[in-house]
């Protein structure tokens, strides 16, 4: 027999929200005061939501554990299966040696720490999100500014923050058009708005990383780099977000990005050279390694591009999907079926029942495309064979065994508080702030990616509420559902799912607490910044819009 969600369940919509809220305080109170461990962290707050879920919101038992189940499989696959498969590919550059020539060929074009990362975590880490995102871009960038000589947490720090600006449009505009299609909106007009609102973000990124780690004054040395990036990628995003869709404007934003920046430092160099305190200068002796040689220690990672690139059009996807027992699917048991949403989360004329079918397309999967991208390289990598390859994949496993069981259990969370109604208890208390629903408006989806580590998932959690309420209050339907969307991106630099990616990336597993405080403050300042926008652009800007 079916359960319908509750949203109330105590008699009053903030006290509600108040006690929906005890696991993610948890998490906050983990992860930022006690630094727990990411494991510990997630197991407790899992606990909690498991304990509320059935005692306050009255959420069958057996359905609790079908939807902690069921997220945690999520987890898994695909999300696992990209980390697994991304450390992997890093892991077998290292032994191969094939790194070394990556990292010198870095340090001849520029040895300065700031170009690097604006390179390695900005440009190429906006690609990879815009080909794949789910996590892909943080795992690859990460480990290799460690392998670059950057320290852990800075490596991943950075990275999480420079994934902010491609969020939104990653893995082939995901995000926006799951936005539209929950919402009813047109996808090209989500598409605009969004484009209006996180360039403004996306050209203070570069300044953003380089005074995180040298401080305003140092970060004025590379002001042309900064500026050139900057502009190079804020410029393309808004061009092809309000004239193409969602599909390109991280894509080409990160090619046009790494072309300018190639162009500039054939002409420009920094006067001094930036490193971490206490690291010595890197010395270059002897002639520079062929084109040959950079190009092969390079080729994981230009197939791994490519490959990942393929798999996220839907055509190459749809082609993948049609081979005979390439996609296995199957109702997720004591889920499906099971849960009813209900008013006013349930939009008039649309179905209660809230799905569970688990979906394993081994195939199309995007962890399945670096991995071929992995093997594909092996030949080309000297003395390394097939065999050890796969050894250095069952050695990856094993060095990722924490952070699996930690992105289980975050998944397992969202997945738990989706399906109770919990998460929509903490959303309809925002829809109780009126006329500054527009203020708050990013806060949700910020939320929904603090929640799940996906802004796909926020957007699918949060839109249809927010055009709803807009509409109630007398906002641009479209700017509150384009503001869930931007306000999601904040979110994701402290969402624990994306910090276990991080710490598995730089082998820092243990220390997420660390990391968790170290992109805090980030999060909440750029968050701060959507709002304010969305705020201006609801009213004073608002010839801003389309």
């Amino acid at each position: 027999m079916a359960w319908t969600q509750v949203y109330d369940p105590v008699g009053g919509a903030v006290v509600s929200a108040l006690l929906a809220g005890i696991p993610l305080i948890s998490l906050f109170y983990m992860l930022a005061v006690r630094r727990a461990k990411g494991h510990y962290a997630a197991a407790l707050a899992v606990a909690l939501s498991f304990v509320l879920a059935v005692a306050v919101w009255g959420m069958p038992f057996g359905t609790a554990l079908g939807a902690l189940s069921y997220g945690a499989a999520f987890g898994l696959f695909p999300i696992i299966w990209i980390v697994i498969t991304a450390v992997w590919v890093y892991n077998m550059t290292v032994e191969s040696g094939e790194f070394e020539y990556i990292k010198e060929s870095l340090a001849r074009l520029t040895d300065d720490r700031r170009l690097q990362a604006i390179f390695i975590a900005f440009a190429f880490g906006s690609f990879i999100e815009g080909t794949a995102g789910f996590g892909t871009p943080v795992a690859i960038t990460a480990a290799m500014l460690v392998g670059l000589g950057f320290r852990p947490l800075y490596a991943a720090g950075i990275c999480l923050i420079a994934n902010t600006a491609p969020v939104a449009f990653g893995a082939i505009g995901i995000p926006i058009i799951v936005g539209a299609q929950v919402s009813g909106i047109p996808e090209m007009h989500v598409s605009q708005i969004v484009g209006r609102q996180l360039p403004f973000l996306s050209i203070l990124v570069p300044l953003w990383l380089c005074v995180v780690m040298c401080g305003f004054k140092r970060a004025m040395e590379v002001l042309p780099a900064i500026i050139v990036a900057g502009v190079s990628f804020a410029g393309s995003q808004f061009l092809f977000s309000n004239y193409h869709g969602a599909t390109l404007p991280d894509i080409m934003s990160a090619l046009i990005t790494i072309i300018a920046m190639v162009l500039l430092l054939r002409v420009w160099k920094p006067k001094t050279v930036w490193r971490f305190e206490g690291e010595k200068e890197t010395v270059l002796t002897g002639a520079a390694p062929s084109t040959g040689i950079v190009l092969r220690a390079w080729l994981p990672y230009i197939v791994l591009a490519v490959m990942v690139f393929l798999w996220g059009l839907p055509q190459f996807k749809n082609m993948l999907n049609a081979v005979p027992g390439s996609v296995l699917k199957f109702s997720w048991p004591a889920l499906d079926g099971m849960v009813h949403k209900a008013a006013p989360i349930l939009a008039a004329g649309k179905d209660p029942n809230y799905p569970a079918v688990f979906v394993f397309n081994w195939l199309s999967a995007g962890g399945t495309a670096i991995l071929l991208a992995g093997f594909f390289s092996v030949p080309f990598m000297p003395g390394y064979s097939f065999g050890k390859a796969i050894n250095c994949l069952f050695r990856t496993i094993h060095q990722l065994r924490f952070p699996i069981a930690t992105i289980a259990m975050i998944l397992g969370l969202a997945y738990l508080m989706n399906f109770s109604g919990m998460s929509s208890t903490l959303g309809i208390a925002f829809t109780l702030t009126g006329p500054l629903f527009p203020l708050f408006s990013p806060l949700l989806g910020w939320l929904g990616v603090f929640l799940t580590g996906s802004d796909t998932s926020s957007n699918a959690l949060f839109c249809g509420m927010q055009r709803s309420t807009a509409e109630v209050v007398g906002m641009d339907p479209a700017l509150a559902v384009s503001a869930n969307s931007s306000g999601g991106v904040t979110g994701k630099m402290i969402s624990p799912q994306s910090i276990s990616v991080a710490t598995a990336a730089t082998n820092l597993v243990g220390h997420e607490g660390d990391l968790f405080r170290f992109t805090l403050g980030h999060s909440l300042a750029m968050t701060a910044f959507i709002c304010v926008l969305t705020y201006l652009q609801s009213n004073v800007l608002h010839w801003m819009l389309p």
